[in-house]
């Protein structure tokens, strides 16, 4: 077994022990949701409180500002759901990939002369753990700032080896690889790569740097 597939296996140990104690919370969330729901279909206690004698556009005019409150607690629960998904895929990712085991590596491109980015593989000591082709919209978002996170993992602590290797084409129009490797020490942090296509201006040709993010 490589040691990608031991941290795996030990992130998702972790993973399953943490959830049997979260699963209590989802729910409760979820019912709440729910409770907000309901209490938002019910009928206005206004109008419900609304006279008998009260006349006819008194009426209209509860109604109207009932359906006007439904929209407003319909809108607040929108609000909520939202929170709730982020919330929960935050959650996910944390019992997926706890910080002691943690890896996530990014991409970003200052390049535009001399190398137009197709693809990226990724390999953690020597296996393929990802791998990337790009089109000609994520490829100008990488351009114009963006930042892409190519892949999150798990690993146990010690001394590993990322390599990437980059293909595109130059300016000539060739197809060319552009790689690099690096050397990291995984410790009960989460470790943090960004992988950086830039132009050298010397050479004439894109250049690969590595730089881990300090949280």
């Amino acid at each position: 077994m490589n040691n990608t597939e031991q941290g795996t296996g030990q992130g998702t140990a972790q993973g399953n022990t943490v959830k049997s104690s979260t699963n209590f919370k989802i729910w409760l969330t979820l019912g709440l949701f729910i409770a907000i729901f309901w209490s938002a279909m019910q009928p206005s206690s206004a109008l419900a409180n609304t006279d008998n004698d009260a006349s006819a556009n008194a009426i209209t005019n509860g109604s109207a500002d009932s359906q006007s409150q439904i929209a407003s607690k319909l809108e607040n629960i929108k609000s909520q759901v939202i929170k709730l998904n982020r919330d929960l895929f935050i959650l996910e990712e944390d019992l997926l990939f706890p910080a002691s085991t943690q890896i996530a590596v990014f991409v970003s491109v200052d390049i535009g002369r001399f190398f137009t980015l197709d693809s990226v593989e990724l390999k953690i000591n020597q296996q393929n753990v990802a791998g990337f082709l790009y089109t000609q919209r994520q490829r100008r978002a990488l351009e114009k700032g963006g930042i892409q996170k190519v892949y999150m993992g798990n690993l146990k602590m010690g001394q590993h080896q990322l390599t990437a290797i980059f293909t595109g084409v130059d300016a000539e129009g060739r197809t060319v690889q552009r790689a690099v490797t690096h050397q990291f020490e995984k410790t009960d942090e989460t470790v943090m790569v960004e992988l950086k296509l830039e132009d050298n201006e010397s050479s004439y040709r894109a250049d690969v740097k590595v730089e881990e993010w300090v949280l």
